[in-house]
This record gives structure tokens, C-alpha cells and sequence, in this order.
């Protein structure tokens, strides 16, 4: 059972490295929970819809170095991975964007149901990004 949840994950990040967002919406059920890293918690796929046109106008991001792993009924997985990217335009309440580049170390947890992404809890430090921009 844990491959089926493994493959959904890899799924996922293939289509965030691919700018896919429609693919990465149709992989998560309706009701969607969506926690932000070191931030608020949203439900429902239009939020995360939301979400996703707010990164994809601030930031251009690739997953590198993937490692997945999932409990033995599939309910739950997690993620290990490098986010490589770019701060293309200021984000709210964040530093002024000029390009700055950066590499962040970050985690996710997922939790499965019905072949589906129903929740996905980001991590990554913060206060690292700040100081790759520069902040």
C-alpha cells in the first residue's frame, strides 16, 4: 500500500517542477488542507488555486533530490527535498524581490485518501530564505 502513496507524491512535485498546476490541483481532493509554512492553515482546492497563482507570480521554483516515504496503509507520507529558486517579485510582507536566488533544505507531510492528496503541511526554515535574500 505505501507504493500507491509514494507515486502520488512523486506525481505532485513532478508537476510543481513542470509549473502544472492544473495537474497538481487534480491530484488533491476537494477539501484540501493546505498548511502554509510558518503560516495559516487553508481548506478547499480553490484556496490552494489561490495560493499557487500568488507563488507562481512571486517565486520560480524547482524540487531536487526527492525522497519520499509512506506509512504501510498509505493514509500518510512525507517528503525530503532541496527547493532551488528565484525571487522574481515582492511577495507581501516579505523583502523587496530583485531576483535573489536561493537553496532551501525544506519537508512536506501528506496525508492520502482515496488515491488523493487530502492534506499537504510544508516546511522549510524561514529565517534561512530571509537571509538568501537578504532580508
Amino acid at each position: 500500500m505505501t507504493e500507491p502513496a509514494i507515486q502520488l507524491v512523486r506525481d505532485y512535485y513532478a508537476a510543481f517542477n513542470r509549473g502544472d498546476t492544473a495537474a497538481m490541483l487534480a491530484l488533491l481532493t476537494d477539501d484540501v488542507v493546505h498548511d502554509i509554512n510558518q503560516g495559516r492553515r487553508e481548506t478547499g482546492r480553490d484556496a490552494f488555486r489561490t495560493f499557487m497563482a500568488r507563488m507562481d507570480r512571486s517565486y520560480r521554483e524547482t524540487i531536487r533530490d526527492l525522497v519520499v516515504m509512506a506509512t504501510a496503509d498509505g493514509s500518510r507520507a512525507a517528503a525530503e527535498f532541496v527547493v532551488d529558486g528565484t525571487y522574481l517579485a515582492t511577495d507581501e510582507g516579505l523583502p523587496d524581490a530583485t531576483g535573489q536566488t536561493y537553496s532551501l533544505g525544506a519537508g512536506a507531510f501528506f496525508e492520502c485518501r482515496g488515491g488523493r492528496i487530502a492534506r499537504v503541511t510544508n516546511w522549510y526554515s524561514l529565517p534561512d530564505w530571509l537571509r538568501q535574500v537578504g532580508a
